[in-house]
């Protein structure tokens, strides 16, 4: 009986704990996943976009998310969290879509898509950079989070002018 009190009482003691990584961990795959399927767009806008304005916005992308991915990774390390290799299903399945497109359809689509993710993005830094238990995953929201924020803002003048 004493082995099962202390037994409830570890997982009583350790299960904040458990959450809390679980947490930052979740904050680390998607993260990763953005971070990763952001570079892909980018990419992709810089070659099939229209209009200079969307070229030049995912080339600002790529490069900028490359930069964090690598800052994530650093962070990640040091926590013992696994950072992923790959986007999410879904965010590969949406770049196949707009891979499809061309022109200014493309242009709009990708902006459209800009928002939504900068949305997403900016909302999970700042959680993370609020309520994260881990001191490097925080401190790198933190520290991502304004530019994020300026992604955002760009990416809303840019659906803007493609036409939302």
């Amino acid at each position: 009986m004493k082995t099962l009190s202390l037994a409830i009482a570890t997982i009583l003691v350790t299960a904040p704990f458990a959450r809390a990584n679980a947490t930052d961990a979740d904050f680390v795959l998607k993260a990763g996943q953005a971070g990763l399927a952001e570079v892909a767009l980018g990419n992709d806008a810089s070659a099939l976009g229209k209009s200079d304005a969307v070229k030049h916005f995912g080339q600002r992308m790529a490069t900028d998310h490359s930069g964090a991915n690598e800052k994530l990774k650093a962070a990640a390390a040091s926590g013992g969290f696994k950072v992923p290799q790959e986007a999410s299903a879904e965010q590969k399945a949406t770049e196949m879509e707009l891979k499809a497109m061309s022109g200014a359809a493309f242009d709009k689509a990708y902006a459209a898509q800009a928002v939504k993710d900068h949305q997403g993005a900016v909302a999970l830094f700042d959680d993370e950079a609020t309520t994260g238990k881990d001191a490097n995953l925080k401190a790198f929201a933190s520290a991502t989070l304004p530019t994020l924020k300026e992604h955002l803002k760009m990416a809303e003048d840019l659906a803007a002018a493609t036409g939302k």
